[in-house]
């Protein structure tokens, strides 16, 4: 019996605390080292302000069961935040972002808030429920950010930042 196929290196831009690239690292190297790296998460908002919050799949690396932003995911080498924002977006809500309204509403650094990386937050606007990465997601529901926080503050186990965006992004 062989070995399982090992999981391609994922490399991410290392930055410095102005965000400008330095170097280059592993994803995992990132992580276990808590240096600074780019992501991108984004919500998907309805007419009547509900955010589509997906839960993760049981089989995630990171935070398997939790709630979840609409979308997120890392910025790779070389790579921009829009283009990682529309790449994370097909990728798992099979939605191309042209064909959605859609803006960046916040940018974030680890250096001058509690959130865990560089980011940028980005707003798509949907009333319907996308045809989601089952990979990715088991399932989702429409919230209020109010309804999201409650839920957290009660227990419900969510991925590290997103109560803290929900909070900055949609103060309720």
């Amino acid at each position: 019996m062989g070995a399982a196929p090992a999981e391609p290196v994922e490399w991410l831009d290392l930055v410095n605390e102005r965000d400008e690239v330095t170097g280059r690292v592993t994803r995992e190297d990132a992580w276990a080292w808590r240096l600074p790296v780019r992501v991108v998460n984004a919500f998907l908002v309805n007419a009547r302000g509900q955010l589509w919050i997906p839960r993760r799949t049981q089989t995630k690396r990171t935070f398997p069961g939790c709630l979840d932003m609409s979308v997120g995911g890392h910025v790779e080498s070389g790579e921009s935040y829009e283009q990682a924002f529309r790449r994370e977006t097909r990728e798992e809500l099979n939605l191309n972002v042209d064909d959605l309204p859609w803006r960046e509403i916040a940018a974030f650094s680890p250096f001058q808030t509690p959130l865990s990386t560089f980011m940028r937050v980005y707003e798509l606007r949907a009333d319907e429920a996308p045809a989601f990465n089952t990979a990715d997601f088991s399932g989702a529901e429409w919230l209020t950010p109010a309804e999201l926080l409650e839920r957290v503050a009660r227990g419900d186990p969510a991925k590290g930042d997103l109560a803290e965006l929900v909070r900055r992004c949609y103060p309720t």
